[in-house]
């Protein structure tokens, strides 16, 4: 039930309340929290797009990546959430209040396509990382073509954006350092793998981590 409940949205789902909420939570609390323990510095808003159809693809490092993304883009931004985390009743209320919504990383259905466009109906932007799972300051590995697929299937451009700092949790004031970098768009192309390629060589121009492939990355190149 959760699965269902939570996997498939409408365009009406992505309204004020959850869009008032965001900005509580990650514009103004996260955003404290980044600034004062964290020194976070943003670069590149000038490779933002002015619509809303593309997809923001950050590099991942930590579970401060995605209300962090929230903080900092124009838009509201809908994250896809692993459907396991859905499980979990308060942090399945935490979420859903978010914005974000369950999907199964194995199998793209046709629920997930369909939310995706009730996302750009309301003009939200979607946010996924192409990693799919948190990865380790210094490589980019574990990043498969399902974000190449999607952009593809609802025939979107991908914003690129490169992460490092989020990996230490810190909490003394100035403790921390976050550097984002928003990247230059890739558009929109039916090569996944040829995405994918272009994907891994911004975010190691972006991060200065080295791309390390796996079985689950075969074909790529570095």
């Amino acid at each position: 039930m959760a699965k269902k409940e939570y996997s498939k949205r409408k365009s009406s789902q992505f309204n004020w309340f959850r869009a008032m909420w965001q900005f509580i939570v990650c514009k103004i609390i996260y955003m404290i929290r980044l600034k004062l323990i964290y020194r976070i510095e943003v670069h590149g808003y000038e490779n933002v797009p002015k619509d809303n159809r593309y997809l923001i693809c950050p590099n991942h490092l930590s579970t401060l990546d995605p209300p962090m993304m929230v903080a900092i883009m124009p838009r509201n931004v809908a994250f896809m959430a692993k459907k396991e985390l859905f499980n979990i009743r308060l942090l399945r209320w935490w979420l859903d209040w978010l914005g974000a919504f369950a999907v199964d990383r194995e199998n793209l259905g046709p629920s997930t396509v369909k939310t995706v466009e009730a996302i750009y109906d309301s003009k939200w932007v979607l946010g996924i990382f192409p990693q799919g799972t948190r990865g380790v300051p210094g490589e980019i590995k574990g990043v498969t073509k399902g974000f190449a697929g999607l952009a593809r299937l609802t025939k979107c451009d991908i914003l690129p954006v490169g992460i490092t700092g989020t990996n230490e949790a810190k909490w003394k004031p100035f403790s921390g350092k976050i550097v984002i970098k928003i990247g230059k768009i890739i558009p929109y192309n039916k090569d996944l793998e040829l995405v994918k390629s272009q994907w891994i060589e911004q975010i190691q121009e972006l991060t200065g981590f080295k791309y390390v492939g796996d079985a689950s990355d075969n074909g790529s190149k570095e």
